[in-house]
């Protein structure tokens, strides 16, 4: 909808930018940003001056706040975030209306329902950003590389295990490393022909930005999966996967963010399955058999004797 050099949004990734925007925003125009993500529809339905009101601020600041989210005219980003607002009203239409949070006092149905709302629109709003292109260089990364280390904390390293049995499973040599000492060692020797992916939804953790750093030094081609576009593990890394996760009171349990990695992890393994076809699910047929025949055998030896 916008004519300025820098193009909106498409309406259906809206939301996903302003929240992606949040962090580096002004404390002004930050609080125009909750507004807006508090109440979508709300602030679509006001003016200039009521969305100023509003916010506690000014109508520059409003000026300045849709500018700098890619937009020339603030009817344009009233008529997208419409848009926005009624395709989210559709995807969850069999979801409760309440606000998505759990509460304290929520029943065990609210809760499912909520987290299977949240995490539904993590899903879709990550595969609205993920970039089909940037997907396939970080496939052409792994599929070349000799040997990929993978690192990441808390939620994070439940993904990096995910990636790693995935891997090795299609016989690619895999590593995930359980601390930060051991990745940090790793990462300092590998070469060109390894790959490093790191995990962080924030994309601030030292930890983490230091791993890929260490193995870049090294001339390893480097891969972040991250929520933040402008984060500082973003500097490290050769290929920036993005997710689109939403944040909750719960965000320390990494809902929605696991999630969203998850479906970015899965990309990628099929990404190097299909780089490989016929080698890869060869090795898939021949590890189901290898864990089949095993449990087999094991129960028959837990069977009654006759």
């Amino acid at each position: 909808m916008a004519t300025s050099s820098t193009p909106a949004p498409a309406a259906q990734a809206l939301m996903v930018t302003i929240r992606n925007a949040v962090a580096t925003m002004p404390p002004a125009e930050r609080r125009l940003a909750d507004c807006l993500l508090t109440d979508p529809e709300g602030f679509a339905r006001r003016s200039i001056n009521e969305v100023a009101d509003w916010a506690h601020t000014s109508t520059t600041t409003v000026v300045r706040f849709y500018k700098r989210i890619g937009y020339s005219r603030y009817k344009d980003l009233r008529h997208d975030l419409t848009q926005e607002s009624l395709r989210a009203r559709l995807a969850v239409r069999e979801m409760p209306a309440e606000a998505s949070d759990v509460a304290r006092d929520d029943t065990l149905d609210q809760v499912v329902a909520k987290v299977a709302r949240d995490e539904t629109l993590s899903i879709g709003d990550t595969a609205k950003v993920l970039d089909a292109q940037t997907l396939a260089d970080a496939v052409d990364i792994l599929t070349n590389a000799a040997r990929i280390d993978i690192f990441g904390i808390g939620g994070s390293a439940v993904v990096g295990i995910d990636l790693q049995r995935k891997l090795s499973r299609i016989g690619r040599a895999a590593i995930d490393w359980p601390d930060s000492h051991t990745a940090w060692t790793a990462a300092a020797t590998l070469g060109t022909d390894a790959a490093a992916l790191a995990i962080s939804h924030s994309g601030a953790t030292t930890d983490t930005i230091e791993f890929l750093r260490l193995a870049r030094t090294g001339g390893a081609a480097t891969i972040a999966i991250t929520n933040a576009e402008r984060s500082p593990i973003t500097q490290e890394a050769d290929v920036v996967l993005r997710t689109a996760a939403r944040e909750t009171t719960f965000r320390s349990g990494a809902l929605g963010s696991r999630i969203a990695q998850l479906m970015v992890v899965d990309c990628l393994f099929i990404g190097v399955v299909q780089a490989d076809y016929d080698s890869s699910v060869q090795a898939i047929r021949t590890t189901y058999d290898a864990v089949q025949s095993r449990a087999t055998v094991r129960r028959d030896s837990l069977r009654p004797s006759p």
